[in-house]
């Protein structure tokens, strides 16, 4: 009965799926799902990034609205998203890092009915809600042998670590980019067009 009713339609993206995203990258609105993915942030946590919270020199970026208190923190941007992101900056004239075509800030509502489920329409692909990216990162973080703290940390579940966790780890932000640089990316994208 404590269950949430819709924790079955939080299922992550298939690698299958990730390959069809990957290969639709060259567009923008798909690039936000990618972004998403290889981030495990919140759609609101990305919605409401704002460009002086980016630092490309890091290669990171910091959450400081979040649902949670533990959702305040660093997140590591992956070398394959990093173009992504470079774009929606140059792209955006707001001051947050995604915005409309008339560069007004997204709102949840906006972005969900005028993109998100569009997109996903086209792929086939409606099965997916926004929080699925954020299991989907936890996912392939685990499957790649992320450790479990480094996971809590790039995420913001630093309500299930330990207490040793939570008072002695400072993890730097190279190891969350090493760490974040370890998950699935299809083949043919790593080989042709990561670092270009």
């Amino acid at each position: 009965k404590d269950k949430n009713p819709n924790s079955e339609k939080r299922n992550p993206f298939t690698k299958e799926d990730i390959d069809i995203i990957w290969s639709m990258s060259d567009d923008q609105w798909y690039q936000i799902i990618l972004m998403l993915i290889y981030t495990g942030v919140r759609i609101s946590e990305l919605l409401n990034l704002k460009k002086e919270n980016i630092d490309f020199d890091s290669q990171c970026f910091d959450v400081i609205n979040s649902k949670t208190e533990n959702g305040i923190r660093k997140v590591p941007i992956a070398d394959c998203i990093l173009p992504f992101f470079k774009g929606w900056y140059e792209f955006s004239t707001c001051d947050y890092l995604l915005c409309t075509l008339d560069k007004k800030p997204l709102t949840y509502r906006n972005y969900f009915d005028s993109y998100w489920q569009p997109l996903l329409e086209q792929i086939d692909m409606t099965r997916y809600t926004p929080h699925c990216t954020r299991h989907t990162c936890i996912s392939l973080m685990a499957e790649a042998k992320v450790d479990t703290t480094t996971i809590k940390k790039i995420v913001g579940h630093a309500g299930a670590m330990t207490l040793t966790e939570r008072v002695y780890t400072h993890l730097d932000t190279q190891v969350l980019v090493d760490a974040i640089n370890k998950i699935y990316i299809p083949e043919n994208y790593r080989k042709n067009r990561l670092h270009t």
